[in-house]
């Protein structure tokens, strides 16, 4: 695993710019749902339990674990999604801050939500440590993160593609390898299991050009990738884990 840092002032700077366009929320509505659904299974934690979102953005997923009954508080470097989020979301809890060094107490919650966070990384061991840190013994995690063995993840966003598109994304960024992700969470001390997730329909991507053949992309993704042989290809990783 890479030991380079997260370079936090290119994250503030990128998604502050998309809280100016509103732009952020990528995932449909029912998109959004299946990820929320896919968190209380692999999870198993009941309504009522303390979960942070980290990576909140501007608060979609912390505002439908909140209507799935969770007491949920999101989490974002970006000042200007959390001021978006506040605006759109009344009454939600949002903080800004860094998901490597969090306000919340230690063991002093029951889940933790990573909104597309991992592959933000290029080292999630430090945020891996700090997930371990804030959640009570017997308290869940769950992330999900592009899947670098998808084709299609690996064609777009992998930078070793000759169709890399900078487009929509962070120098940050990178496809995340199953094993790999497994491998950090397991080393912070979890109990950590490896599922795969096909047919979240994107509703926006940053290029023209990729927006037009999304409806190809959907349609791909939701009948091939469904299928059980293509399971450890399908475009994401859920990563989830269990605090001793």
């Amino acid at each position: 695993m890479s030991a380079a840092s997260q370079d936090k002032a290119k994250e503030i700077a990128f998604f502050d710019a998309h809280a100016a366009a509103d732009t952020y929320d990528v995932f449909t509505p029912q998109a959004n749902a299946r990820l929320i659904a896919a968190f209380a299974r692999l999870t198993g934690l009941p309504p009522g339990a303390r979960v942070a979102d980290l990576g909140c953005g501007s608060g979609v997923f912390t505002d439908l674990l909140r209507q799935a009954g969770y007491h949920s508080v999101g989490l974002d470097i970006s000042p200007k999604l959390i001021a978006l989020g506040r605006a759109k979301y009344p009454g939600l809890e949002l903080l800004e801050g860094d998901a490597e060094n969090t306000p919340f107490e230690s063991a002093s919650l029951d889940g933790v939500l990573l909104s597309g966070l991992v592959h933000h990384f290029p080292d999630p061991r430090r945020l891996a440590g700090e997930v371990y840190r804030v959640l009570k013994p017997g308290g869940h995690f769950m992330a999900f993160d592009p899947n670098r063995a998808n084709p299609f993840m690996w064609l777009y966003r992998d930078r070793a593609s000759p169709f890399y598109s900078p487009l929509g994304v962070t120098e940050n960024e990178r496809p995340i390898l199953a094993s790999r992700t497994a491998e950090v969470f397991h080393d912070a001390g979890f109990r950590v299991q490896t599922d795969y997730l096909a047919g979240l329909a994107y509703r926006y991507v940053a290029s023209q050009r990729t927006r037009a053949m999304l409806p190809v992309y959907n349609f791909i993704d939701n009948v091939i990738f469904n299928l059980g042989v293509m399971k450890p290809f399908r475009p994401f990783v859920l990563t989830s884990g269990e605090k001793p």
